[in-house]
């Protein structure tokens, strides 16, 4: 089954401001499975915002509950898996393993400096001299797009759970599967990985792991691997479902790489996880096609990212549009802002193009 790079065509995606790159991408692949979906009386907790744009009506599936009408803490279970990459002598002799490898610099392993970072742990999150509240970036996020009313719902949050880590699960990479080559955004050597094969074997590992249901969301996890589809195109991450609404299993896949590079530390994290909190199941239609709320700032420099220091730590968040955006009422989201940092060159719903 030939999924993801047979989408491609139709999957809008961002192309790098220097043409003789490789596109540097996310993906949001429609849901689908590889082996039966079984029943689960689980599901994720959710909801339908209503709302019109220029007479057209749109319904999308949110994380949570309705910040509009109840003021309390959604957590979802998150667990994760590593994935540690190794590439053979005959395609680049080299073991990325975010188990054991470092960011450089680190004392802790990749997979640590992730779990120690804002996307898991609380900070103080002040836009635009407004205070949303210590707690984590997704959940600031959600609190600034919906900020008309969690100003006054202030105990509303979206959560995710401490995470619980899972069995690390070894890829040995065949020549035909991948490689190791240059890292065309900023120099050092990477992996590249056919991702058909890479959303087979997550789905496979979904599989194998009883303690993942609907209502939570498993993580599969790189260091220093993208996946590509040939040389055109560089993936920093995606998300999907096994089945659509309201009982689908979600998940998600990202890579870490090193800083300064595309999708370094949490940049893809922060992506993908933003783009799940407001499009779980890759299926919210909207005035600029689907709900993808990191698609649209990706090609800003430094590919949206903004720093945060925690813990030591350098992180790199990427900005994400808000609801409105969208086509929802403007004055829902903090100051009538259309992205979480007020990218002032966002002047308007759907001015980035369709996603």
């Amino acid at each position: 089954m030939v999924l993801i790079c047979a989408c491609l065509a139709g999957v809008a995606f961002a192309q790098d401001s220097t043409d003789s790159k490789p596109r540097a991408i996310y993906l949001a692949i429609p849901p689908h499975s590889y082996y039966p979906v079984q029943p689960s009386s689980s599901q994720l907790t959710q909801w339908i915002y209503n709302y019109s744009y220029k007479s057209n009506k749109y319904s999308p599936t949110i994380v949570g509950t309705d910040p509009r009408t109840t003021n309390i803490t959604t957590t979802t279970p998150v667990f994760i898996v590593p994935i540690k990459m190794v590439f053979g002598k005959s395609n680049g002799n080299k073991t990325y393993d975010p188990l054991k490898n470092k960011f450089p610099g680190q004392k802790v392993s990749v997979l640590q400096t992730i779990l120690n970072s804002p996307i898991f742990e609380g900070i103080d999150f002040k836009q635009g001299g407004v205070d949303l509240g210590k707690t984590q970036y997704e959940d600031a996020y959600e609190r600034g797009s919906f900020w008309k009313y969690v100003s006054k719902n202030t105990k509303y949050h979206v959560l995710l759970g401490k995470p619980t880590v899972l069995a690390e699960q070894t890829i040995k990479v065949t020549p035909a599967e991948g490689q190791v080559g240059n890292n065309p955004f900023g120099g050092g050597l990477v992996g590249y990985f056919d991702p058909n094969v890479m959303d087979s074997l997550i789905q496979g590992y979904m599989q194998k792991f009883s303690q993942i249901h609907p209502n939570s969301l498993p993580l599969f996890i790189t260091y220093e691997t993208y996946l590509s589809c040939g040389s055109g195109c560089a993936i920093g991450g995606y998300h999907s479902a096994n089945g659509g609404q309201p009982g689908g299993q979600t998940y998600s896949f990202t890579t870490a790489i090193d800083p300064g590079h595309f999708a370094e530390d949490t940049n893809a994290l922060s992506h993908e996880f933003g783009e799940w909190l407001l499009d779980p199941f890759t299926d919210n239609n909207s005035p600029c096609g689907i709900m993808e709320n990191g698609d649209p700032l990706e090609t800003e420099p430094n590919y949206g990212a903004f720093p945060y220091t925690s813990k030591g730590f350098t992180y790199h968040l990427q900005d994400l549009v808000f609801i409105s955006y969208f086509g929802a009422p403007r004055n829902t989201s903090l100051k009538s802002w259309f992205t979480f940092q007020n990218e002032t060159n966002v002047t308007a719903p759907c001015d980035r193009g369709s996603f």
